[in-house]
C-alpha cells in the first residue's frame, strides 16, 4: 500500500519515495504527497523527478486499479521509471491549494444549509454542492454573506480518527446521500471546524477558514425535483 502523507500533512509539497509498481498508464509509488481523485476533489498532478535529473509530468492521481495504493498517472507512461527506482514526487502546488481552500469552502456551505448532498464537485475557480431540498428557495446573497463571516471568523480545522464501529454508530455525521464514508480500513478520518462543522471526509484541506479568502455563490440551479445546485466561486478569480 501507499502511505499517504497527505491525510496528515495536507501542505506537504514533496517527498523522496520508490517505485513498487507499474500500471499501463502510470507508477505506483511507496508513499506520496499526491492526492488520488475521490469524493469530489480532483486528483493533484505535478512531477516526478529521477536520480538524474529527469522530470516526469503526472497528469492525474487516482488509486490503482488493483486496489493496491495510488496510481500517478504519468503524461508518457513510456517513461515510467524501474521499480525499486528512487524518486521525488512533487504536486503542483498552487493548483491542489485551490482545491483545498474550495473543498474546506464546501464544509462550510454544508454547515449552513439544512439538507442531504446529493453530489458535489470541487474546481479550481467554481465548485458546487447539491442538496437534497424539495420546495426549498434558498437565498444566495444571504449564503454568501454568511459564508464569508465564517472565512472572516478564521476558524481553526482539526481531524481525528474514529472506528469504522463507532462510525455505524453516528450516522447524524454523514452529510453526503451517495457517497459513504470509507470503512472496511478499521477507521475512518473526521474533518472538525471549530464550533461550525463536523463530518467525516479524506480530502485535503487548509488549517483555518481564514485562507479560504472572499467567496461568493454563483447560480443556485433546480436539478430535479429534490435537488438545488449551489455554485461557489472564489472573489478574486
Amino acid at each position: 500500500m501507499t502511505k499517504e502523507i497527505f491525510r496528515e500533512d495536507a501542505y506537504a509539497r514533496s517527498c523522496e519515495a520508490n517505485v513498487t509498481g507499474h500500471e499501463d498508464d502510470g507508477v505506483i509509488l511507496d508513499q506520496t504527497v499526491f492526492y488520488p481523485e475521490g469524493g469530489g476533489q480532483p486528483g493533484d498532478s505535478g512531477t516526478i523527478a529521477l536520480v538524474d535529473g529527469t522530470r516526469l509530468i503526472v497528469a492525474n492521481t487516482r488509486k490503482a486499479r488493483s486496489g493496491d495504493g495510488i496510481l500517478h498517472v504519468l503524461a508518457d507512461p513510456a517513461l515510467a521509471p524501474d521499480i525499486d527506482a528512487t524518486v521525488t514526487a512533487e504536486i503542483d502546488w498552487d493548483r491542489r491549494y485551490k482545491h483545498m481552500r474550495m473543498h474546506t469552502c464546501l464544509h462550510l456551505l454544508c454547515s449552513l444549509i439544512d439538507g442531504g448532498v446529493t453530489g458535489g464537485s470541487i474546481g479550481e475557480v467554481k465548485s458546487r454542492l447539491d442538496f437534497d431540498l424539495p420546495d426549498t428557495a434558498l437565498d444566495k446573497e444571504q449564503i454568501t454573506a454568511d459564508l464569508n463571516r465564517l472565512v472572516t471568523e478564521d476558524h481553526v480545522l482539526s481531524s481525528s480518527w474514529i472506528t469504522d464501529q463507532e462510525m455505524s454508530e453516528r450516522e447524524d455525521l454523514v452529510r453526503t446521500m451517495s457517497v459513504k464514508p470509507p470503512s472496511g480500513q478499521g477507521s475512518v478520518r473526521l474533518m472538525e471546524i471549530a464550533g461550525v462543522d463536523l463530518q467525516p471526509c479524506g480530502g485535503t484541506h487548509v488549517k483555518s477558514t481564514g485562507e479560504i479568502g472572499s467567496v461568493r455563490v454563483g447560480k443556485i440551479e433546480n436539478k430535479g425535483k429534490h435537488n438545488r445546485r449551489v455554485n461557489v466561486l472564489f472573489d478574486d478569480e
